[in-house]
This record gives structure tokens, C-alpha cells and sequence, in this order.
């Protein structure tokens, strides 16, 4: 019984670093998004840190539509993160997970 714990234990432990190496990469994956028209251009980490933002000249002249942009743009590049991030540490956490019974509910 012990022994089954031990490598239960183990294996939770391993997907840990695995989780923890897989959120170091996601820094290194870069999401980009635009404005339908392209006037906003952001980009950021799946981890959702923004590393860049373009503005097209015309937008500086109307701080409302500016702020709609940026809304607009950063909202649809947060939401692109976000399910590259869930659908990558989603699959490390499923794939570490030692086999309980009764707790299949990541299967």
C-alpha cells in the first residue's frame, strides 16, 4: 500500500515540475491579435503578459475611440491566451495524474 502511495506521490511531484516547466514556455509563446480594421495591434505571452502594442497614428486624435480599441483588442488576445494556456497545462496536469480509483474525472 505504502509503496503505491510512494509512486503516487512521485508522479504528482514530476507533474508538478512538469507544470512549472510548461508555464516557464508559455512565456516564450507570443499571441498576437488586431482590430478588425488593424488600427490596434497587441501582442502577448499565453501566460497573458502583454509584451507589445501598436496604435495607428489616426486613433491618438479621439481618447474614447482609443480606449474602445484597446478594450476590444486586448479582450480578444486575453481570450486567445487563455485557451492556449488551459488547453497546455490542462494537458500536463491530465497526463501526470496517477491512476486513483473512484477519481477518474479527468479521463
Amino acid at each position: 500500500m505504502f509503496g503505491d502511495l510512494m509512486g503516487m506521490m512521485g508522479k504528482l511531484k514530476e507533474t508538478q515540475q512538469k507544470v512549472e516547466e510548461t508555464k516557464k514556455r508559455l512565456d516564450t509563446v507570443l499571441v498576437d491579435e488586431q482590430s478588425n480594421d488593424g488600427k490596434i495591434k497587441v501582442t502577448l505571452t499565453a501566460n497573458r503578459k502583454i509584451k507589445a502594442i501598436e496604435v495607428d497614428q489616426s486613433l491618438l486624435e479621439d481618447k474614447e475611440e482609443l480606449e474602445d480599441y484597446l478594450i476590444l483588442t486586448l479582450n480578444k488576445a486575453i481570450d486567445k491566451a487563455t485557451k492556449i494556456n488551459e488547453a497546455e497545462l490542462g494537458a500536463v496536469a491530465k497526463d501526470g495524474m496517477p491512476d486513483i480509483p473512484g477519481m477518474d474525472m479527468f479521463k
